[in-house]
């Protein structure tokens, strides 16, 4: 398959204004004017329809954060990438001017002449090149050599330099998904500033000065020095040049962080306004449990982190005595709580006994979803197995529907089957060893809905033999807990991905990491090419694997479709996991003169990027509201 992405025709004014922040920096020749910030071709960013218009400069967006580390959440938002998801999740260059693609296997992406990180060094191929050859294939900066990304069958491509905007990458086989790889939440990054990162590189500087930089900076040596000053995941140095929209100004520690507008940003609105259009984001760092109180008080712009549907009610109420606005939008979990059977745990008893497809059939059908529904989440969720959502290309009724309707009967005669004998007709049933079927779930207890819908679920399954008790620990805890086996089962959420297409990959279906955690050390297995954990133990397991196989050797977009159906169509129904409800709702707080930011959404981190797509560089405040 060969495919072209093309960028659209600028359609700007020859003369846009200049931001008010920016302007006393121009007139005093600190700053180009913004014709020469400006790459010569721009992205153009359209803001037509009902609830997006052309907007103004200025303002500041407040934000709450529960700890420094949450500063991670901008670049997230910011959702600048060379390659990213429109509204309905097609690519579109982005950083790029066009990119191509040829058989899914050969990847050219040109730049934009013109482009600048936010110091106004030139954005060039050699920024590619320092990424490739002087960080990836350093062995004491990557240990672990290239990411795995880049590898397809075990062999890396091979990388060129076309010329000073033009890279190329080329694998002997299809990689069908890089494109997702470059335009997910945390995406992998193929370029880096290098003329400033060259600084801490042991190819570029001296020892003695490396040494010296070291010791200022607190760590031990050029790579723990390198490391500190790259990191993008969380930007906390603000003297890293940045494409982002927002540059960060604060350096933790700090109460407060403090983002300012990029004055080389590569989008322009329709009428030729460089965006973004907000100049400040501030994020203030306080406690995660007084958020929602302090986001009904106004105290933050645009809130939607540490917030659940357990606000709702508060914040809609905070309504009428604060300016501020509250939306519903739709999560995009495969499943918004779900039970995760440990499917390797140390317990041989509970593992054949999970492994049973009938006794995980019976567990979903005890459960009375419509029930939970009403109860937990006031009837506005979705009864649904752990699958994908209606809004996604490759939805089918049949896959929510899989073993999630509520007939204990069936569930029953299930377990029976199964040879889980009952010698009580109200009592518990005995597992193979004789022991009573008593089933510990593990939770983090972070959020009020799972001990609410676990409830109700204890009641739903002592009608089938079942006592169900809730142990709590630590986020870390419980992950340790279940990769070690020590978990015969877990409640978590569902698949990260509800809304996918064709074009992203299935690996949340398959034994394909170990932080899955219905089959961590099947996981393990795959992602260590066999050096590590366990192959999986039914066939069905390796028929998934098998299949995604499959669909990352493919470069034919029915094929991949039809690759994902067989994944869906077995998934669902072998209950790997446990869906209860999904579709389920998040509030988004925001100011009420605050624009382009839509009354509904879907919200998620795959692929969404939590409002990224949405594009927050486009949001302005309109002083005329009210």
């Amino acid at each position: 398959m060969s495919a072209a992405f093309l960028p659209r025709p600028l359609l700007a004014a020859s003369h846009p204004s200049e931001p008010e922040l920016l302007k006393a920096k121009v007139e005093a020749g600190q700053l180009p004017p913004m014709a020469e910030r400006l790459p010569k071709v721009p992205r153009v960013v359209s803001l037509d329809g009902p609830e997006r218009a052309p907007g103004r400069y200025g303002g500041t967006i407040r934000m709450l954060i529960g700890g420094q580390r949450d500063i991670r959440y901008m670049p997230i938002n910011c959702y600048c990438r060379l390659i990213g998801y429109d509204l309905a999740f097609n690519f579109q260059p982005d950083l790029l001017e066009r990119f191509e693609v040829v058989e899914e296997r050969i990847f050219t992406f040109h730049l934009r002449d013109g482009h600048r990180w936010s110091d106004g060094s030139p954005f060039t191929a050699e920024d590619f090149r320092y990424v490739w050859e002087d960080m990836f294939h350093d062995k004491k900066l990557h240990k672990g050599g290239i990411p795995t990304v880049f590898r397809v069958n075990d062999k890396e491509p091979v990388f060129e330099v076309l010329d000073t905007l033009t890279v190329r990458y080329t694998w002997e086989d299809p990689n069908p998904d890089f494109l997702a790889e470059l335009a997910a939440p945390t995406a992998t990054r193929l370029m880096m500033p290098g003329a400033y990162l060259k600084q801490f590189h042991h190819k570029y500087q001296t020892k003695e000065k490396l040494e010296e930089l070291a010791k200022r900076n607190g760590v031990q040596d050029w790579v723990a020095l390198h490391q500190k000053m790259s990191r993008i995941v969380r930007p906390e140095n603000p003297d890293l040049p940045t494409l982002d929209a927002w540059l960060p100004r604060t350096a933790p520690p700090s109460g407060q962080f403090i983002f300012e507008r990029n004055p080389f940003y590569h989008r322009v609105d329709e009428n030729g306004l460089q965006l973004p259009y907000i100049d400040k984001v501030v994020m203030g760092v306080g406690s995660g449990d007084l958020i929602s109180a302090k986001t009904g008080t106004g105290e933050s712009d645009l809130q939607f982190t540490n917030l659940d549907f357990a606000d709702y009610t508060f914040l809609k109420n905070a309504e009428k005595r604060y300016p501020i606005k509250v939306d519903l939008w739709k999560r995009t979990q495969g499943a918004r709580i779900a039970l995760m059977p440990n499917l390797n745990c140390k317990d041989l008893v509970w593992r054949q006994v999970l492994l049973d497809v009938r006794v995980r059939r019976a567990l979903s059908l005890a459960i009375n979803r419509e029930e939970i529904n009403k109860a937990v989440f006031f009837g506005l969720a979705q009864a649904s197995a752990n699958a994908i959502l209606p809004e996604s290309p490759l939805f089918k009724p049949e896959y929510r529907d899989a073993w999630a309707g509520f007939d204990p009967d069936q569930a029953n005669a299930l377990l029976d089957e199964a040879g889980l004998v009952r010698p009580d007709r109200h009592g518990l049933r005995l597992l193979p060893d004789g022991r009573e079927a008593v089933l510990i779930v593990e939770s983090t207890g972070e959020s009020s809905f799972d001990s609410d819908v676990l409830e109700l679920i204890t009641d739903h399954f002592r009608k089938i033999g079942f006592r169900l008790f809730v142990h709590i620990s630590h986020r870390e805890l419980f992950r340790r807990r279940i990769t070690n086996g020590e978990t015969v089962m877990a409640v978590w959420q569902g698949l990260d991905n509800g809304v996918p297409t064709a074009d992203m990959s299935p690996r949340e279906l398959a034994p394909t990491s170990d932080d899955q955690l219905q089959w961590p050390l099947w996981g393990l297995h795959t992602l260590s090419g066999g050096g590590d954990g366990r192959a999986p133990e039914i066939a069905e397991a390796r028929a998934l694997l098998d299949l995604f196989r499959a669909w990352r050797q493919s470069d034919l977009l029915e094929e991949r479709t039809a690759i994902w159906h067989d994944m869906l169509r077995l998934y669902t129904d072998q209950v790997f996991t446990i869906g209860i409800v999904n579709s389920a709702l998040q509030p988004v707080v925001k100011s009420r003169k605050l624009r382009n930011l839509p009354e509904k959404g879907l919200f998620g981190f795959v692929p969404t990027s939590q409002l990224g797509v949405y594009m927050p560089d486009t949001f302005w405040y309109d002083e005329d509201a009210t």
